[in-house]
């Protein structure tokens, strides 16, 4: 049973929900894949190819439960739905029909529903496309740069690459008018090339792109072989930042660059990594259960069941408060220290497992990478900022920043310190992937 309700006059603060009508199932066996060792929820192999779409999906009842609690606990006017798996598209076309027609049953009038597929795309055919379309979804789509990178790790149950899968159906959407958000991985070998993995994503022209690092532990607790390092991967946003600045400014979006310039023109973070205190992003499962957060999908962060007690009830209750206060709660000294405490808050607690500087734990995997990174990013987004507030065009924002970035390397030679502030000799470091 999951906790009582939060005290009487508890602040109620926003709560997202991300659903996974087929659990963990999933029609690739990518393998960075975060939910190979969790809990199958219902199904006996979570990997295992279904016999057909519908096996194992969130059954039509539950469906429309959810749907409806999670509109009453909304304050509207709009109520975000994300569909995420194992990979959502598995529970069918006909699912998503029905679960439009039950957000149009509950919505009050005025209200609208957002819906957003997180997606491999492998399913997405014309019909597919045509209906997200038709019925506004946004669509996150998972493509890993370029076809040798992708290939390499997101494979089928035949070992097959799914790249040009893939790539066909980020080319549906723009023909139905979806522009996908690209959801790229940044393995230890994307973090090699990463010049190469920004422009294969660039070109495809969608306009939106997100890099999400890869940290997996052994059973040892180590790092994984494809997981990187936080010096390559403080390399990497180094590269793929000048190459955006110099070349891309306003002609599309990098998820991490447009979060961090929000926050430092006095927004909030909307990457729940980023913020102070996470566990507002609840997880319901195909059976019904509700889990704290999409990483911790695991016996002892269960809050719940939507059949036994609302949305709302679980995302104000006092273990997930717990959760909520944790990452602040289990914070080492050097963060709480650190100039870029703002736009770091020690990362997700998932990857909390160095050690600082002085042997204290709870250190983010990927600290020095950031560390280097903001500073890197800081004076040509405050740039930005403040030529935007000047009522500045795009291009001749963009031309401004392509003028520091270029200015960066003015008089650095081979041999000379690299301008990314990693220590190393430029032509052991960046000299290379200058834009």
């Amino acid at each position: 049973m999951a906790d009582g309700p939060a005290q009487a006059g508890q602040a109620r603060q926003p709560f997202s929900v991300m659903a996974k009508p087929v659990g963990s199932r999933c029609n690739l066996r990518c393998s960075y894949c975060y939910y190979r060792d969790k809990p199958a929820h219902g199904t006996s192999n979570p990997a295992a190819s279904p016999s057909a779409p519908a096996a194992g999906r969130m059954d039509d009842a539950l469906l429309e439960l959810f749907i409806r609690s999670y509109i009453e606990a909304s304050p509207g006017p709009e109520v975000s739905f994300v569909w995420h798996g194992g990979e959502p598209s598995l529970a069918g076309l006909a699912f998503y029909q029905r679960a439009v027609q039950l957000q149009r049953k509950y919505l009050p009038e005025g209200w609208e529903a957002w819906n957003n597929l997180q997606t491999n795309g492998v399913l997405l055919d014309d019909e597919w496309c045509s209906f997200l379309a038709e019925s506004g979804f946004d669509v996150g789509l998972s493509i890993d740069g370029t076809q040798q990178l992708h290939d390499r790790y997101r494979q089928d149950a035949r070992g097959q690459g799914s790249y040009q899968a893939a790539y066909e159906a980020v080319r549906r959407l723009m023909a139905q008018g979806v522009r996908p958000d690209l959801l790229c991985t940044v393995t230890s070998t994307a973090a090699e090339d990463p010049l190469g993995t920004y422009r294969a994503l660039r070109d495809l022209d969608s306009g939106w792109i997100q890099f999400i690092p890869i940290v997996r532990r052994d059973s040892e607790g180590q790092p994984t072989p494809d997981s990187v390092s936080a010096e390559a991967y403080g390399s990497f946003l180094c590269a793929v930042f000048d190459e955006w600045a110099a070349h891309d400014f306003g002609r599309l979006e990098v998820q991490l660059f447009a979060e961090l310039g929000r926050v430092w023109a006095g927004g909030s973070a909307g990457l729940c990594w980023m913020a102070p205190t996470c566990g507002r992003a609840l997880i319901v499962e195909q059976d019904g259960s509700v889990y704290s957060c999409d990483h911790f999908v695991f016996p002892e962060y269960r809050i719940g069941d939507i059949r036994q007690t609302t949305l709302r009830e679980l995302a104000d209750s006092p273990s997930q408060q717990r959760f909520s206060v944790d990452k602040t709660a289990g914070l080492p000294k050097q963060c709480l220290e650190c100039t870029w405490l703002d736009v770091c808050n020690g990362g997700c607690p998932k990857d909390r497992f160095a050690l600082s500087g002085d042997g204290e734990p709870g250190l983010n995997h990927l600290c020095g990478g950031l560390a280097r990174f903001y500073p890197y990013a800081y004076p040509l987004l405050q740039e930005a900022a403040q030529l935007r507030r000047a009522g500045l065009a795009s291009s001749s924002i963009a031309a401004r920043l392509g003028e520091m970035v270029d200015a960066r390397w003015q008089g650095v030679g081979r041999n000379d310190k690299c301008v990314c502030g990693s220590g190393r000799k430029a032509k052991a470091c960046c000299w290379y992937r200058r834009p």
